[in-house]
């Protein structure tokens, strides 16, 4: 009897093509279908609740498979899946659910949080882990645009192309929060849904505003007039300082 496993996954994005399966069989998605083909012997399909782009990492993504047969409990897949999987890719936690979960479309939110690293010299051990600002940022000016994000907006703006037309470029944004802790500026954003890229071009638009560049305002009025706003530059912060956080179902 076939049962359906929900995953949560984290993985180091630093050396795969992203999460969605690629035709070089280097995306964690891939990896994780190999896995459960080692496992079980059987060819599975993994369902993914987004698609992290290359070098994106993630602490909670979540996932589910159909199993025809499972031959273990839910507790022993992670330990099972995890020896045929590279380091860079762990499964934390495995439960069976029923038929009606969907990783993808019974999700309600996503939370992500992207690091800064603002300080003259990067640390070694920031490589890989954070964008690099040597510029002293306002961060009062960052958290007054930051509130501009909240609510729900055309972010036609701040989103790019996937190479499709989106249904709508309209998402709702719960809350955007910024900490800064030593040299680190962490940005977290919680929302019901998010386009392509337009975490890291809210990033890129808030570091600017950081660095006076832009002002809280541009960021309202890109929303406002987001046919407008897809005129101008739309700079994209780097892929390594983005980190999936959380599906919220």
């Amino acid at each position: 009897m076939s049962r359906r496993l929900k995953l949560i996954v984290s993985y180091d994005g630093s050396p795969f093509a992203g999460w969605q399966s690629q035709s070089n069989g280097h995306a964690v998605q891939d990896h994780l279908e190999r896995a459960f083909a080692a496992v079980s012997g059987v060819a599975v399909r993994v369902h993914g609740a987004g698609r992290t782009d290359a070098g994106v990492h993630a602490v909670g993504q979540a996932a589910h498979v159909d199993l025809p047969e499972p031959k273990l409990p839910p507790d022993r897949w992670p330990a099972a899946l995890n020896a045929s999987l590279p380091p860079t890719i762990r499964v934390v936690r495995a439960r069976f659910v029923g038929p009606a979960f969907h990783a993808r479309y019974s999700a309600r939110g996503k939370i992500y949080h992207y690091r800064i690293w603002n300080a003259r010299v990067l640390s070694p051990l920031e490589t890989g882990r954070a964008m690099h600002v040597p510029a002293e940022l306002d961060l009062a000016a960052m958290r007054a645009a930051a509130a501009a994000f909240v609510g729900t907006h055309d972010f036609a703006a701040f989103s790019a192309n996937r190479g499709q037309p989106e249904s709508s470029t309209v998402r709702t944004i719960e809350y955007v929060r910024l900490r800064k802790l030593g040299s680190v500026i962490t940005v977290r954003f919680s929302g019901g849904g998010f386009l392509y890229k337009m975490v890291r071009i809210m990033v890129a638009a808030l570091v600017r505003v950081g660095l006076g560049k832009m002002s809280p305002a541009d960021i309202s009025h890109r929303l406002n007039a987001p046919a407008e706003g897809r005129q101008q530059p739309r700079f994209v912060a780097p892929a390594e300082g983005l980190f999936l956080l959380r599906v919220r179902y």
